[in-house]
Parts: structure tokens; sequence; C-alpha cells
């Protein structure tokens, strides 16, 4: 991912005296244009132009603020990312846990071979059907 850099400059409020340029409009570009181009030379890319407020101190203990015109330019810097290796041990020299290649085809598990059986729907009928051993050990210690 690219990273940039940004640079604020105020923007011109004066017209520079420019030759062939007659009208307030035309030198007031002709200003706007010879920043663009001296920045651009430099290799900042122009972004935008933004109105931003600006409190200022009035008096002794005043403030008023003032909205000001600056350029916003921006350029790509190289900033080297260096790989951190994955540490293989705590500080404490304990090995963690690294991950273990598998296979590289995994297959899906067989089918279930038996159907599944409906669970009761109360748990009364459980009780009252006692197998044959059990119903004649019952008897066997009433006599």
């Amino acid at each position: 991912m690219p990273r940039y850099e940004y640079k604020v400059v105020p923007s011109p409020q004066k017209s520079a005296k420019t030759k062939g340029e007659k009208s307030a409009e035309g030198r007031f570009a002709a200003s706007i244009e010879q920043v663009l181009n001296q920045m651009g030379q430099d290799g900042w890319e122009y972004q935008r132009a933004e109105l931003l407020p600006s409190e200022e101190r009035s008096g002794l203990t005043g403030s008023t603020v003032n909205w000001r015109n600056v350029l916003i330019f921006r350029r790509e810097i190289d900033v080297p990312v260096a790989p951190t290796p994955s540490p293989t041990e705590t500080k404490d020299g304990v090995a963690l846990a690294q991950p273990v290649p598998g296979p590289d085809t995994v297959q899906a598990p067989a089918p279930i071979a038996e159907q599944a059986k409906e669970p009761p729907l109360s748990l009364k009928g459980a009780e009252t059907e006692k197998s044959e051993d059990e119903t004649a050990e019952i008897e066997g210690q009433k006599t």
C-alpha cells in the first residue's frame, strides 16, 4: 500500500504581475498556476484547495476567526517494510505451537449407515416398560 506525505501551502491572495495578462482574474490564475507548477517540479501532486478557519488573537484577551485558503499537495514516499519473523519461542524459552502441514486433498466422511431413531416424546413410557428380569425380581421381594 503506498504511503504519502502531505504539504499545505497558503493560496496566493494577491495577483502577481504577468506579461500579457490584463484582467485581475487572469493575473490571479497565473499566480495559482505558478504555485502549482513549482510544487509539481518538486514532486508534489495537487490534491485540492480548502477554505479553513484560523483562530487568531485580537487585542489582549480576545480572538477572532479568519478564514484562510490553502492548497493541499501530496507525494508518495518509500517506506521500507521489514518482514518481522514470527517467534518460535516465548521470552521464557517455551516453544510456541507451530502449524502442521495437512494433506493436499481432503475426503468427505462416509455417510452414516443406520437411520436415526426418533427420540421418545416423554420419559414416562420408559419407566413403565421393565424387563422380565426386573419384574420377576420385584415380585420375588414381595413374597
